[in-house]
Formats: structure tokens, sequence, C-alpha cells
């Protein structure tokens, strides 16, 4: 019985954490909704209100991708996975993850809330590179390790769409494990 009493303090906590997390956001306090407020404050997208499209959850508000439409993931882990629905597309996906999963990372293992790497991918040359290799798109699409990291602006920036400044790699760092 003594699982049971700390499971429910577990969940108590965790219902006053989602509480005061969706109150900060103005939305759920879902996965999904997190990572698309983490995106709109560090890399300025002004974001859909409410959420109306599936595919568009805002548009960047400046530098050099100012007015592109963008869609926000955030996976808990970096699988080689990417959601790409076959409806309307945006310009860009960012994809914010978590630790990359090995070979011997346990199947429908945990998911932690962290931001480790992100990636912004050029949605129009990222259908063409999946098409040439006849990749099945939707949800989910398997994305080749090499078109991964050519997407990665953080923790090492190799794309150069979107160059993150100090304070932006700051900010991501707070969501990291360490």
């Amino acid at each position: 019985m003594e699982d049971l009493v700390r499971l429910a303090q577990l969940i108590k906590t965790q219902n006053t954490v989602t509480q005061e997390v969706s109150a900060l956001i103005g939305r759920l306090a879902l996965f999904d909704y997190v990572g698309e407020y983490i995106a709109a404050r560090i890399f300025g997208i002004s974001l859909e209100t409410p959420a109306g499209r599936k595919s568009v959850d805002g548009f960047f508000a400046g530098g050099p991708l100012a007015g592109r439409p963008v869609n926000v993931k955030w996976y808990g882990r970096q699988e080689g996975l990417l959601d790409v629905p076959s409806n309307t597309l945006p310009d860009f996906y960012l994809a914010l993850t978590g630790p990359k999963s090995g070979p011997a990372a346990p199947r429908g293992g945990p998911r932690p809330w962290v931001i480790e790497y992100v990636y912004l991918f050029d949605v129009r040359e990222l259908i063409q590179a999946l098409r040439r290799r006849g990749v099945k798109i939707g949800i989910p699409t398997t994305v080749r390790p090499a078109l991964w990291d050519a997407a990665e602006i953080y923790p090492t920036q190799r794309c150069q769409l979107l160059v993150l400044s100090e304070q932006q790699r700051e900010l991501l760092a707070l969501f990291s494990q360490g």
C-alpha cells in the first residue's frame, strides 16, 4: 500500500505543477503546447491564437525568417521520427528534442520534458529529400540521421537558416538535463 500512497502524492504534485504551467502559458499544459510556448519565447514566433491551422503553429516575427510559417514539434527523445502531415505544409519545422535514442534505449521508455537538441527543417527541401529516397510521408516519418544533422541549430550550429544568439543558447540550456 505504500506504493499507492506515494503514487497519490506524486499525482497531487503533478496536478499542482500542471495547473501552474497552464496558468503561465495560457493554454493546457500539454507537451506540444508547452513546446510551442518555449519556441515562441526563444525564437520570436508569433503563435496562432487560438491554435487554428493544424500544420502552422505560428510565424517568425523577425529576423531572416520574418513572416514565414512554422510548425513546432517537441519530442522527449530524438528517435529519427518527425510528424509530417500530408495536408498543408508550413515553410519550416522547428523540432525541439530530448536526448538521442540509441539502439539500447528501451522502447516506450520515458520521454523527459527536456531540450537537448533543436533542428530547423526547410520543409520544401525535406520533402524533396524524402521523396527521392521513396520514404512514406506521414505521422510519423522516418528521417535519416544525415538530414537531422544538417538541420541542427542547437547545441551545434550546423544549419545556417537561423543563427542562434548567445542569449537563445542560454535560454535553451535552461531546459537541458544538465
